[in-house]
């Protein structure tokens, strides 16, 4: 059986490049509906390398992570920056696609 964590990191692999989804809405794919907090949690040991964007992940009002595990909100904004997201101020991506719309 997988765990949390692996369940959230097979998620968040499936995020297309360029595209963003909420820590609520990777829960809620998993059926917790209060989830939000074990997401982030289980994302912040995500390692460098691992191949699991965690950047693509922000909370529900669009925040990047001030604690992001690769140099906080700075490199998570250059990488999404990279990739084409939109931004609406310098730590607010703009939210327009949900994770069930995604794939």
């Amino acid at each position: 059986m997988k765990t949390f964590k692996d369940q959230v990191f097979e998620i968040v692999k499936k995020i297309p490049k360029g595209k963003v989804t909420t820590y609520g809405e990777i829960a809620l794919k998993l059926g917790k509906l209060r989830g939000a907090r074990q997401v982030g949690w289980a994302l912040h040991q995500n390692k460098e390398g691992s191949g699991v964007p965690c950047h693509r992940v922000v909370d529900r009002n669009g925040r990047l992570a001030p604690n992001f595990a690769f140099d906080g909100a700075i490199e998570q904004k250059r990488r999404l920056e990279a990739e084409g997201v939109s931004f609406r101020d310098e730590m607010h991506v703009e939210l327009i696609v949900s994770l069930h719309n995604l794939f």
